[in-house]
């Protein structure tokens, strides 16, 4: 059995962050998305083809030709047209039956081997908002019709991109026209497959993760983080400092007097943490990264190499690589009136649906000292603030 991960796109909805490394890169539980599916894949699978464009070079670079037994095979989708365009490069590596699966979802191994079970099958979830997904319509469990967001109810089993087919899918392919997005779509080419084929729907069973957006990251770390069930501690903690909970802390990092851990967290490898900070729950620092005295971070993703500077204040937020927080830094991460965090999501203005969302910081920023960001607001790579910026809008 063969998998085709999906990972050429470019995701400007998770812009600032992506506009530095593709999505499949982007850090949960201090593992790149495209990790957590290749470990869930061991066992399953001896070949898994990606299908790369966006700053593939990156992505070849990280993984390389093999990930713990399972060879990796490099296949370019030149133009992002849609997901039925980018499961053409992988005609020429399959035969039979094989795996599709999107690789900025991540999918537990349970999942992957329920659809195996079938000869041919596709993952459902189902949802309370079907409006808002690609839905199945099935009888007896089987596909019969497909609807892209439809406005009335028809099904609530949510398309979940993670399917079973044979090489045939490529025939069906290349015969369907663009979408009314302009898109090739594969769940239409599943669709007309289905027509001859049995193709079985297989329920999720509640760990589906989906990254569509920033917050999602979030979401998606809090319930990894959240099925910690033990502490592994490989660095120095000084004795006047306090872990409580299910606390990870990697190799040469050290943990200062005054420290106040509340787990889950995870700390990676060579980080100073400390003295007289809080890392509360749910949060994720990457390797070699500094978190200064008085600092508190609260349900955050910190990505490797990023220092935040003494008395600041990070909540519910994204603070890529790379990146310099001036003493004083602090983020707000609810609005006064108590209403749904907003943000601006490839220009339109877009509920995130929760009532704490701090800041995206992308790659290599630099903050002044005193900076006050705004719930909400994103800071671009590369850019700066001045000493006592209030950050009220996005920073491009």
């Amino acid at each position: 059995m063969k998998a085709v991960i999906l990972a050429a796109g470019k995701s400007t909805r998770t812009y600032p962050l992506t506009l530095s490394i593709p999505k499949v890169l982007l850090p949960i539980a201090n593992k790149p998305l495209l990790q957590h599916n290749l470990e869930n894949l061991e066992g399953s699978v001896d070949e898994a083809i990606l299908i790369v464009g966006y700053k593939r070079e990156m992505i070849e670079e990280r993984f390389g030709s093999n990930f713990k037994g399972i060879k990796l095979t490099y296949a370019e989708q030149k133009d992002q047209l849609g997901t039925d365009h980018a499961v053409l490069p992988a005609e020429g590596h399959v035969k039979g039956r094989f795996i599709v699966m999107n690789g900025d979802d991540i999918y537990n191994r349970s999942n992957i081997k329920d659809v195996i079970d079938f000869n041919y099958s596709l993952l459902v979830e189902k949802v309370k908002d079907p409006g808002r997904f690609g839905v199945w319509v099935t009888e007896d469990n089987k596909v019969k019709d497909f609807a892209e967001k439809p406005k009335e109810f028809i099904s609530d089993l949510a398309n979940c991109g993670l399917y079973v087919l044979d090489d045939r899918i490529f025939d069906e392919i290349k015969k369907l026209k663009k979408s009314e997005r302009g898109e090739y779509e594969i769940n239409e080419a599943i669709n007309a497959f289905a027509k001859y084929q049995d193709v079985n729907c297989v329920v999720s069973n509640n760990r589906w993760l989906s990254v569509g957006y920033p917050w999602s990251l979030l979401e998606v770390n809090e319930k990894l983080l959240g099925e910690m069930k033990d502490s592994d501690i490989q660095g120095k903690v000084e004795p006047n400092a306090t872990i409580k909970g299910n606390v990870w802390v990697g190799k040469e990092t050290v943990i200062r007097n005054g420290a106040y851990i509340e787990g889950p967290v995870i700390i990676g490898d060579n980080c100073s943490i400390g003295p007289n900070c809080y890392i509360r729950a749910f949060t994720s620092i990457g390797s070699n990264c500094r978190v200064g005295n008085a600092v508190e971070i609260k349900n955050c993703i910190i990505m490797d190499n990023t220092k935040i500077g003494h008395l600041s204040y990070f909540g519910d937020s994204i603070v890529g690589s790379n990146v310099n927080i001036g003493g004083g830094t602090i983020v707000a991460n609810i609005r006064h009136d108590n209403k749904n965090v907003k943000t601006y999501v490839n220009g339109n203005l877009t509920d995130t649906g929760r009532k704490k969302f701090g800041t995206v910081i992308g790659d290599n920023v630099k903050t002044g000292m005193n900076t006050s960001i705004y719930p909400g607001r994103k800071i671009w790579p590369e850019k700066q603030t001045s000493p006592c910026q209030v950050v009220d809008k996005d920073l491009k």
